[in-house]
């Protein structure tokens, strides 16, 4: 069963393909391939949502303190009636909380889609986090915004299993054609010769593998597929240095990661 409800830290890193080869055999010594997908690598493509304001782009852009998106994902490629998640994923502090629910893509779909709505006619594995999701979805006005898909590489830790990292490539994003069950296509947002990768941790991070981020000179860097797919979708509305101050969200001047 999926974890619902959990808390972790990130960190992200924006790589080579040459630094990750290098990366996947060091790593192979302490960590092992994702029991989902095919060793590991699988699609992911999720439905993000923003309001007209795009409140939610200039949260995550201004790096409020505590901010938070609204998704719905699958894996690989599926149908209507496959299994979507949908979850909030908020950040406060460099930590990530997520409240995740399963359901199917139909009946998310008919959520959606559905002008008033009684909550618990839905089929879901988690009524209350749906009516987390319902109130934050009514509450900034959130309707489909664009598809972002990619490709993932998943390691897990051998002796921590906590311990995560991931690797995406091939990102693209479309503001057309929102259906999930369309397939992962769209414009690439980041240079295809380049992987985000991304750390999930309890705590720190191990000293070893400290070490090899070091050897390998894997820069941190922040990487936001949101923001990213959003100001290449916005036909120049949107440019990379542009900040605006919100006052939905959280507090201003949260640059603290």
């Amino acid at each position: 069963m999926a974890i619902e409800i959990f808390s972790r830290r990130e960190q992200k890193y924006l790589i080579t393909t040459t630094q990750y080869e290098s990366l996947k055999e060091k790593l192979s010594h302490h960590m092992r391939n994702d029991q989902n997908g095919e060793n590991g690598r699988y699609t992911v493509s999720s439905l993000y949502f923003d309001n007209a304001e795009k409140d939610i782009y200039f949260e995550t852009k201004n790096k409020l303190k505590y901010r938070q998106k609204l998704r719905l994902r699958v894996y690989d490629h599926t149908d209507p009636n496959g299994t979507a998640f949908f979850e909030i994923k908020q950040k406060h502090k460099n930590v990530v909380h997520k409240r995740r629910l399963t359901m199917p893509l139909c009946e998310a779909y008919r959520y959606l889609e559905a002008d008033t709505c009684t909550l618990d006619e839905y089929e879901t594995s988690n009524p209350q986090v749906l009516r987390e999701i319902d109130y934050f979805r009514r509450f900034y006005r959130l309707q489909p915004a664009m598809v972002v898909a990619y490709d993932r590489h998943a390691m897990h830790g051998t002796d921590d299993s906590n311990l995560r990292i991931t690797f995406d490539f091939n990102l693209r994003c479309r503001k057309d054609e929102l259906q999930l069950e369309k397939g992962p296509y769209g414009q690439h947002f980041i240079d295809p010769d380049l992987v985000v990768m991304e750390l999930k941790i309890d705590h720190s991070v191990p000293l070893w593998l400290v070490r090899i981020l070091q050897e390998l000179d894997c820069e941190q860097r922040s990487a936001s597929k949101f923001c990213t797919s959003t100001e290449l979708l916005s036909n120049g509305e949107f440019k990379k240095t542009e900040i605006e101050q919100t006052t939905l969200g959280g507090h201003s001047n949260g640059y603290d990661q």
